[in-house]
C-alpha cells in the first residue's frame, strides 16, 4: 500500500504555533524533505524530533521527486516543510504535490502557519475577498504587473524583501496613484513584528526614515473606480 505525503507547514517566526498535529506527523514519517536542512534542523531540534531529514528546494526538486515518488510507492510517509510556513505558497512543493496526484499517491496538507493571512486581516483594507500575487518579476515585465494589480478591484497581497521595498512602494504608488491605501506588515508572529497602514506616498516617506529589516508583507488596497471597458466600433455604421 503506498504511503502518503504530508504537506506540514512550520512557524514563520514564533515557535510556539507549531501545532501538535504537526509535530506528531513529523515525528511518526519515515522521512522529512526540507528546503534547508540547517534551517528546518534547529526547528526539529527545538521539538525533540528526530527523524531523518533531506534536502527538496527549488533547485533539486525536479530531480528528487523521483525518488521520493519511489519511496512513497514503496509504503513510506514522508513530511515536505518549507523554511517557513507552508509549502507552496511562495515556496517548492506544488512540483512533488502534483506527480504524487498523478501517481495516485495520497496527499494531505495540514492547515498552520503562512505570513499573508495575519497580514491581510491585520492589515485593515477588505479581506473577504483578496488576490494572492507572492513575489513581483524582479525585472522584465515587473512594470507591466504592477499596472495589471492596480486595477484589482479587491486587495493584493505581496511579498518583497527589506532591500527592495522602499524601490516597489515608488513603483506602487507611481502606477496606482500616491494616496492608494496599503499596508506593510514585518516579522510576522515575531518580537519585533510591526504593521503600518496608510497611504503609499506616505508609506514610502516612511521607510525611506526607518530601513525595514525582516520578511515583508505589502498589502494594495483595491482599485475603487470603474473598470474601463472596450469600445468596439461597427466601421459599416455611421
Amino acid at each position: 500500500m503506498p504511503g502518503i505525503l504530508y504537506i506540514v507547514p512550520t512557524p514563520v517566526g514564533n515557535l510556539d504555533d507549531m501545532t501538535p498535529r504537526a509535530i506528531a506527523v513529523l515525528k511518526s514519517c519515515s522521512l522529512i524533505l526540507a528546503e534547508d536542512t540547517r534551517t528546518s534542523g534547529v526547528l526539529l531540534k527545538y521539538f525533540g524530533i528526530d527523524t531523518p531529514t533531506a534536502s527538496h528546494h527549488k533547485f533539486n526538486e525536479h530531480a528528487s521527486s523521483e525518488s521520493v515518488i519511489q519511496r512513497l510507492e514503496g509504503g513510506d510517509n514522508i513530511a515536505l516543510i518549507s523554511d517557513a510556513g507552508t509549502p507552496g505558497i511562495s515556496d517548492p512543493g506544488f512540483y512533488l504535490s502534483r506527480e504524487c496526484r498523478r501517481n495516485g499517491i495520497e496527499v494531505v496538507t495540514l492547515p498552520g502557519a503562512t505570513a499573508f493571512v495575519p497580514a491581510l486581516v491585520d492589515s485593515g483594507l477588505p479581506c473577504d475577498r483578496f488576490f494572492f500575487e507572492g513575489f513581483l518579476p524582479p525585472k522584465k515585465g515587473r512594470m507591466t504587473r504592477i499596472t495589471e494589480l492596480s486595477a484589482m478591484p479587491c486587495s493584493v497581497v505581496i511579498y518583497e524583501s527589506p532591500l527592495r521595498l522602499v524601490k516597489t512602494l515608488e513603483q506602487l504608488a507611481e502606477v496606482c496613484g500616491n494616496d492608494r491605501d496599503a499596508s506593510v506588515s514585518r516579522e510576522i508572529s515575531k518580537l519585533h513584528e510591526t504593521t503600518v497602514r496608510g497611504q503609499l506616498s506616505e508609506l514610502v516617506q516612511y521607510f525611506k526614515a526607518t530601513p525595514p529589516k525582516g520578511e515583508i508583507v505589502i498589502v494594495l488596497g483595491g482599485f475603487k473606480g470603474e473598470a474601463v471597458r472596450p469600445v468596439h466600433k461597427n466601421k459599416y455604421r455611421p
